[in-house]
């Protein structure tokens, strides 16, 4: 299917930058989601965030700056299918007030490259052309014998040096075109490239104590209703964090060298789904396993500030 955009969306001709909103799905996010809301916030304005409510009862979602969306259990037609639909229904509404829409997990944060790029907005200003944008993902490491658990006054960043590539990860996270998003928002209903000046930086692995938790937790809503059963979410806390530590044994401080997106590899990542006519994805190992053999990587001196 062939997405046309509205004459006005060209916001380069209408002198001003394009306007972005900003989607995420949460629940029970209450480390995390102060963090976020602060990042998109000086990113795009907080008047343009939507956090979408999937029952959190852990306060989180009370008394936000931003819109909230609170909604009941997803059990109409299987949790991955109905988030994918809500966020891409709503996302299409958006794109009626806003020139493109950002989808972001909790624990996902977008930034464009600094040294080209002051936010999103400027980045996408200079891509006039492009429908759909992928991230090129980091996987923030918690380096647990030189770094102390994640403090909540300082930039994420600057707390945390080392990170893994993961390919699978370079999602179609922002898109001007009211093009589906599905496979968990690893894949679109549209044609896409990664983004070598768009970045992600993923903070699942990047506090041991939060990723036992987390990963606890999200543990048990698979258990409950099936939820992102064929994920890493069926995994643990103990099991991610004995991978974390597996991770972290193998870490030769004075070996490792600062990532640059590798733009050969990049162009390779995307492929059309072999199942689902139409539909582009993120290629490569999963979570786990890029995890595990990925080689780990300096976050470069650029981003320290930036999330």
């Amino acid at each position: 299917m062939i997405f046309r955009r509205r004459q006005a969306d060209d916001a380069t001709e209408a002198g001003r930058l394009p306007r972005v909103a900003v989607l995420t799905m949460v629940r029970d996010e209450g480390v995390m989601l102060p963090r976020w809301i602060a990042h998109y916030s000086a990113q795009v304005g907080v008047d343009a965030l939507v956090v979408i409510d999937d029952n959190s009862s852990d306060g989180s979602t009370d008394d936000l700056p931003c819109t909230v969306l609170r909604i009941p259990p997803l059990e109409v037609k299987g949790f991955e299918p109905a988030r994918m639909g809500l966020a891409s229904g709503i996302a299409q509404g958006l794109l009626n007030a806003y020139d493109a829409v950002l989808l972001a997990d909790a624990d996902e944060f977008v930034v464009a490259d600094p040294a080209k790029y002051p936010t999103i907005r400027h980045l996408l200003a200079d891509r006039p052309d492009r429908d759909v944008l992928g991230v090129t993902t980091l996987n923030v490491i918690h380096d647990v014998a030189h770094e102390p658990p994640l403090r909540p006054d300082e930039p994420l960043l600057a707390q945390r040096r080392l990170a893994k590539f993961i390919p699978l990860m370079c999602k179609p996270s922002l898109k001007r075109v009211p093009a589906a998003w599905a496979h968990a928002s690893h894949g679109i209903f549209a044609p896409y490239t990664v983004d070598p000046d768009l970045w992600m930086f993923h903070f699942k692995f990047a506090d041991r104590d939060l990723l036992q938790a987390t990963a606890d937790h999200r543990r048990r809503m698979v258990e409950m209703d099936g939820r992102a059963r064929s994920t890493s979410w069926r995994q643990g806390g103990d099991v991610m964090v004995e991978l974390l530590d597996r991770i972290n044994a193998g870490i030769v401080r004075d070996e490792v060298r600062e990532f640059s997106p590798p733009v050969r590899k990049l162009a390779k990542i995307v492929e059309p789904d072999k199942e689902r006519k139409g539909m582009f994805r993120a290629t490569g190992q999963g979570q786990i396993a890029a995890m595990e053999n990925q080689p780990v990587v300096a976050v470069p001196e650029r981003f320290r500030t930036t999330v």
